[in-house]
């Protein structure tokens, strides 16, 4: 039987993507700017099967992290590969396995690295079937995923992917190969999805503006980026994170998924700051773990941090791959 296995990365927007067009399938009412986290992955095997049903298990290999799904998270999985048996005009039903080489459901993007790579091995094996002109093109296969999880379209392009309208596109930016932290304050579900987020942001008095706010900050901060002006940066990527928080805190009703552990990891980075006047650029998800991620050469102080929050909480640590020397 045909079957291919593929992965994706996991990406963290800079630039938030929170809040969607209702009917567009998760059209964004801003634009977004994201870092791809090559190192934060989702595995997903897809086989062809008898029967006229699609299924779905966990992915079982000794270096992966298993899923369980829920039914509702099931439900939304399969339902993106009928999409995209339909896009391919595929009547054979498959076995879709997956795992990720990270925590899920907890703030860690894991929605967006699981719907790309369904989409990757869904092209991978429909092409075979099926073979379409377009099959292979990126930003086609981002809009396609985007209707599964919106967030999982700029995961197709590295290191940074922006995403204004239907899919994202790779960006050009001078600052590439850096050091990724993730503080991991909680690594259980959510009790709210980033989906349902999504909805009751809208009931927040500060959502008002906040499409505004963000194309205003998407351009700073791609100006900074592009002029090596970190610490301008740094402070657009933490006033972004922070906006997004206070939509959850002041929705109807209010939720929040900063802990005391979350609020521990921030006040540190605040004042390794003001005592070294540099440091990476601090963001958290809808979740309550914190992402740092560091230029290339800031090694030392990738350890610095590294070490001092391996003592208190669970750390994943990436360093950047190395630049080429001509």
């Amino acid at each position: 039987m045909n079957s291919v296995i593929t992965s994706a990365p996991s990406n963290i927007a800079l630039i938030k993507y929170m809040g969607k067009i209702d009917g567009t399938g998760n059209k964004p009412t801003n634009g977004s700017l994201s870092y791809t986290l090559e190192n934060l992955r989702t595995f997903v095997r897809l086989t062809e099967i008898q029967g006229n049903q699609d299924e779905w298990q966990p992915l079982v290999r000794d270096d992966l992290q298993p899923i369980d799904l829920s039914p509702k998270g099931k439900e939304r999985f399969l339902a993106h590969l009928g999409m995209l048996k339909k896009k391919w005009n595929i009547q054979t039903s498959f076995l879709v396995e997956s795992a990720n080489n990270f925590p899920s459901d907890c703030g860690l993007a894991s929605s967006a690295s699981s719907f790309a790579a369904l989409t990757m091995a869904g092209a991978q094996l429909f092409q075979k079937l099926n073979p379409q002109p377009w099959g292979a093109d990126k930003k086609i296969l981002s809009e396609v995923s985007r209707q599964g999880s919106g967030s999982s379209c700029r995961s197709f392009f590295s290191p940074w992917a922006l995403w204004q309208d239907e899919f994202a596109e790779p960006m050009a930016l001078p600052i590439e190969n850096m050091h990724h932290i993730v503080v991991v304050v909680e690594d259980s579900k959510k009790e709210v999805s980033s989906s349902d987020a999504h909805k009751q942001v809208t009931t927040s008095n500060r959502f008002h503006g906040r499409p505004e706010r963000a194309e205003i900050r998407l351009k700073d901060l791609v100006h900074a980026l592009r002029f090596n002006d970190w610490h301008i940066a740094r402070q657009i990527v933490w006033d972004e994170f922070i906006d997004m928080h206070r939509l959850f805190e002041t929705s109807q009703p209010p939720f929040t998924y900063m802990t005391e552990g979350s609020k521990k990891v921030l006040e540190d980075c605040q004042g390794f700051w003001r005592k070294w006047q540099d440091g990476p650029l601090v963001t958290m998800d809808a979740g309550a773990n914190v992402h740092m991620l560091f230029r290339h050469d800031q090694k030392k102080a990738f350890q610095t941090y590294r070490e001092h929050f391996a003592a208190q909480f669970k750390v994943l640590a990436f360093e950047g791959v190395k630049e080429n020397v001509h």
